[in-house]
C-alpha cells in the first residue's frame, strides 16, 4: 500500500446556537499591552450570522492510498494547513502503515519547523496516518496502540468563552455538574497589570466555582502564560484554602526555571505544557520539576506517534499527562491506550468541541461526565457530508 494524495478539504456549514457564542474570552500573553487588554472576546471560529447561527469553516485532512483506504485528519487551522503542501512530495509514494519512518522524515525535513505551525502540521499529518492504520487493519487507533486499558474516561469540562460574571458561573457550574463533570476549569481575565483587584476578582471566581462545586468536585484555573512569578504565587497563596486541583500555564513556556520556581514555591500544583513541543521540549520541563501535570497537545505536539514517546518519558518521572483538549477523538484513543495513573482524564473544551467536531457523524462526547471510547476502525469518526454547505480543495 502506497500513499498517492494528500487532500485537504475546507467545509463550511453552519451552526445553531443560543445567544452570543463567545460570552468571553481568556487572557492572553499580548494583554500586556493596554490596546490589546481592552479587546473584547476574539474573533475565532465560528463568524457570526445572526443571533443564533454563525458560520462553521473547518479544514480536514485525507490521506489516499492506492488500497483505496483514506485517512482522515483535523480540523486544523488555515494557517497550519497552509504548511502541509510542503510535505506532499515527501509522503506521497510512501508506505502509510510506516508511521515512525515518516514521522522521523518529516521532522528531519523541517528542521526550522520543531515547534509551531510547521509541527502541528506534522502532528496532524501523523494523526491522519493513524487513522488510515486503523481502517486498513480495520480496528481502533486504541487496540493498535496496545489498549484498551479501559473503555471509558472520566472528562472534565473547560468553560472556554462563558461569561465570568458570578451568576452566570454559578449557572453554568450547575449545568455542568447535572452533565456528570467531576472537574471544570475557568479561564480568568485578570493578572498583574490589575493588582489587588485582580486578585480580589480572582478569589472571588475560585469561591463562587468551590461553592456551587461543594467539597468533592475540583476545579482547575488557566492563566494561559499570562501571569508572572510574583502575581501566581500570590494567587497560590490565596487560593490554597479553596482547593484548586491546579493552576495552568502561568507563564510563558520558554520561562522554564520560573516555572520551577512556581512549582517549587506555590501550595497548589501548577500544570503546563500546552504550548511546548516535542518530547524533546516536554522533557525540559520535567527535567526542571517545572509541572506536576503536563498538557502536550496531540494535534500540535507531535501527533499519536510523539505523544505515546511523551507519556512514556513522563512515566519515568511519575507525572500524569492529561492532553489538551483540541483534539478529543485523537486524546480519546491515546488514553484507552495508556495506564491510568498515566492519563487520569480527558479535557473538553464545552465550546471548542461544537465547532471541532461539528462536521462529524458521530461526534466522540461525554455522557454523564464520561467518554466511551469509539472501537470502530481508526479514530472512530467521519464525515457528515449532510452537514457541508460549501466545500473547497486548498493547494
Amino acid at each position: 500500500m502506497k500513499i498517492t494524495k494528500i487532500r485537504l478539504r475546507e467545509l463550511t456549514g453552519t451552526l445553531r446556537h443560543a445567544g452570543e457564542f463567545w460570552e468571553e474570552r481568556l487572557r492572553r500573553p499580548i494583554d500586556v499591552y493596554p490596546e490589546h487588554r481592552a479587546q473584547g472576546p476574539n474573533e475565532w471560529m465560528p463568524v457570526r450570522i445572526d443571533a443564533s447561527t454563525s458560520r462553521v469553516v473547518s479544514v480536514f485532512i485525507e490521506i489516499e492510498t492506492d488500497a483505496g483506504v483514506t485517512g482522515l485528519g483535523g480540523p486544523v487551522s488555515h494557517d497550519v494547513a497552509a504548511a502541509i503542501p510542503a510535505f506532499r512530495d515527501l509522503l506521497t509514494g510512501e508506505d502509510p502503515i510506516a508511521t515512525e519512518r515518516l514521522w522521523d522524515k518529516m521532522y528531519r525535513l523541517a528542521v526550522h519547523g520543531r515547534k509551531g505551525a510547521v509541527m502541528m502540521a506534522i502532528s496532524a499529518l501523523d494523526a491522519t496516518l493513524w487513522d488510515l492504520r486503523g481502517k486498513a487493519f480495520d480496528t481502533s487507533v486504541h487496540r493498535l496502540l496496545g489498549g484498551p486499558v479501559r473503555t471509558e474516561l472520566p472528562a472534565y469540562a473547560s468553560a472556554l468563552g462563558f461569561s465570568l460574571e458570578p451568576d452566570k458561573v454559578r449557572e453554568r457550574v450547575r449545568d455542568i455538574i447535572n452533565q456528570g463533570f467531576v472537574a471544570t476549569k475557568w479561564f480568568p481575565r485578570w493578572g498583574p497589570e490589575d493588582g489587588p483587584d485582580g486578585l480580589r476578582q480572582i478569589r472571588r471566581l475560585a469561591e463562587v466555582l468551590r461553592e456551587e462545586l461543594g467539597p468533592d468536585r475540583d476545579f482547575m484555573l488557566d492563566a494561559w502564560m499570562s501571569w508572572n512569578v510574583p502575581f501566581t504565587v500570590r494567587v497560590a497563596h490565596e487560593l490554597a484554602d479553596l482547593r484548586p486541583r491546579w493552576l495552568e500555564e502561568p507563564v510563558m513556556p520558554d520561562l522554564i526555571a520560573p516555572y520551577a520556581e512556581i512549582s517549587r514555591r506555590s501550595p497548589v500544583p501548577i500544570a503546563g505544557g500546552e504550548h511546548e513541543y516535542t518530547r524533546w521540549g516536554l522533557k525540559q520541563l520535567m527535567d526542571a520539576g517545572a509541572c506536576e501535570v503536563l498538557q502536550p497537545d496531540t494535534y500540535w505536539a507531535g501527533g499519536i506517534s510523539e505523544l505515546m514517546k511523551i507519556a512514556a518519558i513522563a512515566s519515568t518521572y511519575a507525572v500524569p499527562v492529561i492532553p489538551h483538549g483540541h483534539s478529543v477523538p485523537a486524546n480519546v484513543q491515546l488514553s484507552a491506550a495508556l495506564p491510568i495513573p498515566q492519563v487520569p482524564l480527558v479535557e473538553f473544551l464545552i465550546k471548542w468541541n461544537q465547532l471541532l467536531q461539528f462536521f462529524f457523524t458521530e461526534p466522540v462526547l461525554p455522557v454523564n461526565g464520561v467518554i466511551t471510547v469509539p472501537d470502530r476502525p481508526g479514530m472512530g469518526v467521519a464525515i457528515d457530508e449532510a452537514k457541508i454547505e460549501s466545500e473547497r480543495d486548498l493547494d
